[in-house]
């Protein structure tokens, strides 16, 4: 199985629970490994085969930064439906990774995946 990857997308957004968060950016970390077949592009060298990596970063910062959000499981949800409705993908995982959430350590988070392989 081929993928495209994307490592630690940084995106600054309201996210949070608590009334304070709703009143700051802070940041989230996103890792995505997506199913695609690569071999038409590498095959061909043309781009129209490609899945844009800097197209779905693009997109993704965009979906999240559109409106608060409290769950990080929420953004996790909301990228893999996205990249999968939106790209065509048939199988993505999700990381999504809030830094300084708990003083404790260094960033908490979840992972998904969705679709089928």
């Amino acid at each position: 199985m081929d993928k495209v990857l994307i490592s630690q997308l940084k995106v600054e957004t309201v996210i949070g629970i608590y009334e304070w968060e709703k009143q700051i950016h802070q940041q989230l970390l996103i890792d995505l490994e997506m199913a695609w077949d690569n071999g038409p592009a590498a095959d061909s060298d043309d781009y129209q085969y490609a899945l844009c990596y800097e197209t779905v970063s693009n997109r993704l910062v965009e979906l999240i930064t559109e409106k608060p959000i409290e769950l990080i499981e929420t953004v996790a949800e909301m990228c893999a439906k996205c990249v999968m409705t939106e790209f065509d993908v048939p199988w993505v995982k999700v990381k999504v990774m809030k830094p300084g959430a708990v003083p404790s350590a260094s960033a908490v988070g979840v992972e998904i995946q969705r679709g089928h392989l």
